[in-house]
């Protein structure tokens, strides 16, 4: 059994204001742990987001988003 907890987990964050909705995150993402909002941002675009779970932090998002600074990848 694992002691590991959310915090010692990769993840990667979304900048919902930057975020242009191009879904290129999306697509390359293996985990497929990346989807696209409902609602929409002050630009009116619909921004990607992570789901929560199983990001093992490959960074693929980060260098397939066109955006600076749209996306983090966050590693303990």
């Amino acid at each position: 059994m694992s002691d590991r907890t959310a915090v010692d987990l990769p993840s990667m964050e979304v900048n919902e204001e930057l975020c242009k909705g191009c879904q290129l995150c999306i697509d390359v993402c293996p985990k497929s742990v990346i989807a696209i909002s409902e609602k929409l941002n002050s630009a009116s675009y619909h921004p990607a987001y992570y789901t929560g779970a199983d990001c093992t932090g490959c960074g693929l998002c980060f260098y397939a988003c066109p955006e600076p600074g749209a996306i983090r990848v966050v590693k303990p």
